[in-house]
């Protein structure tokens, strides 16, 4: 596996660190251009009960208001989860030339798994997709998470229904 692949991973990791803290569904993504991180982002849509704040749409925005402009060439972005639709839509609209991400998306996944947005011949942009860098240590902080939401939340209902 490529080093400079795992080492940006890492720091998407450490942004989905940053949503776990908050309660927030685990996911990070960081934007690269040359060997400089321009933008950071992790999911944020119940902190803001807005659908688009996703850590990659997050992420994009940074980078491009520290780049000057919304045309990202020559940028990749590193997401612990696979894009969805919406998130693949932003990333060619962008154009971010490669996509590395962790772990698959069995529900919402179009970098690959659903479907792959980002290299369909039909838009006027394609990039290039690597999927499961650090796959395991990105499928774990989400499996974690909603294993721990779910205790809570059946902790939660157990002591609503029990008599004091």
């Amino acid at each position: 596996m490529d080093k400079r692949e795992e080492y940006y991973m890492m720091e998407a990791l450490k942004e989905a660190e940053k949503a776990k803290s908050i309660n927030e569904v685990p996911i990070g993504a960081v934007v690269v251009m040359g060997d400089e991180i321009i933008g950071r982002g992790y999911n944020l849509r119940e902190t803001t009960q807005n659908a688009i704040t996703h850590a990659e749409t997050i992420a994009i925005q940074k980078a491009c208001e520290q780049a000057g402009t919304w045309r990202l060439e020559g940028a990749e972005l590193y997401v612990t989860l696979e894009p969805c639709p919406m998130c693949s839509g932003a990333i060619i609209l962008s154009r971010i030339d490669k996509v590395v991400y962790g772990a698959r998306d069995p529900k919402a996944g179009c970098a690959g798994t659903l479907m792959n947005l980002l290299d369909d011949s039909r838009f006027n942009h394609q990039c290039n997709v690597v999927s499961g860098v650090l796959e395991d240590e990105c499928g774990t902080i989400l499996s974690d998470f909603f294993k721990e939401l779910r205790a809570r939340k059946k902790a939660e209902k157990r002591n609503q229904s029990s008599p004091l």
